[in-house]
């Protein structure tokens, strides 16, 4: 019976309306990191990271399209990743490549935006890093790197970001001898912007935060925090481990441009209370949307 039950929750099927939405979502990630890519980036010999940057060289050696060698080189790692990161995320991540290449192959032609190489450098950077970030936050990836990483991670003493930081320096610097070395600079650059736009998108434009507050004037607190702030909170029974005081824990969420405020609210009512403070990327659910303050 709870074999029956795992495997019920397991294969737990999505919504077709949900599967719709993420597939849109998806396509339209994979035609932004195109756009960023074949109209920006790759006409001005610029690179980005992964695999996606290892692709870009050698399209530019060879002579073929990029989209082939995007489609060839991730494929293998979504395979090799897939009993670790599940069949949603493969198939996710396999449409998003397919999309990909299709449309790095469609825009080859269409001559670059700019010329400037800064301005390529920026704006394709801030597009491709867009595009990747949604579709992450659409449960899939268009580059084998992080997947390559992941599985690394399980064998060596390294994050996922550091193996990740140490394989792109590899192939930011080929860069260097592929097309020169002020243009591996740009690469670096508009890797870091990617970087960014793809922490943006994920974590949200308006980042959210987690507030636990430990007090004594806890109730005082929560009422200001909620008339002030217009935010809810959450009264949670807590008791100090050294002193065995039973204690009143506040629990809210607020964004980050109102975390100023809340020190002010803090400090006004209780100098002395322990507070501390979170990054959340995502927030669901509940009574988060922020009531209007009389």
């Amino acid at each position: 019976m709870t074999e029956f039950i795992q495997e019920k929750v397991q294969h737990r099927k999505l919504p077709l309306r949900k599967i719709i939405l993420r597939a849109f979502a998806i396509t339209i990630g994979a035609i932004l990191m195109a756009t960023g890519l074949e109209i920006f980036l790759v006409p001005n010999h610029v690179i980005d990271g992964g695999i996606t940057g290892i692709s870009i060289m050698l399209a530019h050696i060879t002579g073929w399209k990029l989209g082939f060698f995007l489609l060839i080189l991730n494929l293998p790692f979504v395979y090799m990743g897939y009993k670790q990161l599940g069949k949603t995320f493969a198939i996710s991540t396999v449409y998003g490549i397919i999309v990909l290449s299709i449309f790095t192959s469609f825009f080859h032609p269409i001559p670059a935006f700019t010329d400037d190489i800064l301005l390529a450098t920026v704006f394709g950077g801030m597009i491709l890093g867009t595009g990747v970030g949604v579709v992450i936050r659409n449960g899939g990836a268009l580059d084998g790197t992080e997947i390559l990483a992941l599985l690394i991670t399980k064998k060596v003493p390294f994050s996922v970001g550091q193996i990740i930081m140490f394989i792109n320096i590899f192939i930011l610097g080929a860069a260097g001898f592929v097309f020169s070395w002020d243009r591996a600079m740009y690469s670096l650059l508009a890797y870091v912007i990617a970087s960014k736009a793809i922490d943006t998108v994920v974590a949200g434009l308006e980042e959210s935060k987690s507030v636990w507050i430990i007090s004594d004037e806890a109730e005082e607190i929560g009422d200001a925090i909620n008339a002030r702030l217009g935010r809810g909170v959450t009264y949670i029974k807590g008791q100090g481990a050294f002193t065995g005081d039973n204690k009143k824990v506040i629990f809210s969420i607020i964004t980050r441009l109102e975390e100023s405020k809340l020190n002010t609210i803090v400090q006004d009512i209780d100098p002395s209370a322990f507070l501390a403070i979170g990054d959340i990327s995502e927030v669901r659910g509940g009574r988060f949307k922020k009531k209007d303050i009389h």
